[in-house]
């Protein structure tokens, strides 16, 4: 299996310094990044880890259930996933992730929304994202649509 890169150029302290993330493998771009952005309600265009998480985490949530979701003998049509990734004080000092909801709204034909709710979960304990991000608290909200 393939490796992906990224890469940071920081310059300056945490509260003055900024720096920009580079998405190298796929080549598709490179972002501003602050702390004092990071931790201000407003991004003001830049990213953050955080929106890179939710980032990696909707999307690789969204290929397992679709998976679960055919293994359950269902078609997924559309899924719609969002990851809210947030970030507080550690009590141990410093920062840390302090939870991440997962939503999802499907369209799937042969699947109740028991069988969805199942595999939803499923995906949520199968997804390499989330097995990365065990120490942290991830909540879902599912529901079919349509």
């Amino acid at each position: 299996m393939p490796t992906r890169t990224a890469r940071t150029a920081w310059n300056g302290d945490l509260q003055k310094g900024s720096g920009q993330v580079e998405l190298t493998s796929s080549g598709r771009g490179t972002f501003d990044v602050s702390f004092p952005k990071r931790s201000a309600e407003n991004a003001d265009g830049t990213t953050s880890p955080e929106e890179l998480i939710a980032a990696a985490h909707s999307s690789c949530y969204a290929m397992q259930l679709s998976a679960l979701i055919a293994e359950a003998g269902g078609t997924p049509q559309s899924l719609e996933v969002t990851a809210d990734v947030s970030l507080g004080p550690d009590p141990a000092g410093g920062f840390r992730l302090t939870g991440i909801t997962l939503k999802v709204r499907g369209e799937v034909d042969g699947l109740d929304a028991d069988g969805f709710a199942k595999a939803a979960e499923g995906a949520k304990a199968g997804c390499p994202v989330s097995k990365a991000l065990t120490g942290v608290d991830i909540s879902l909200d599912a529901a079919l649509e349509g």
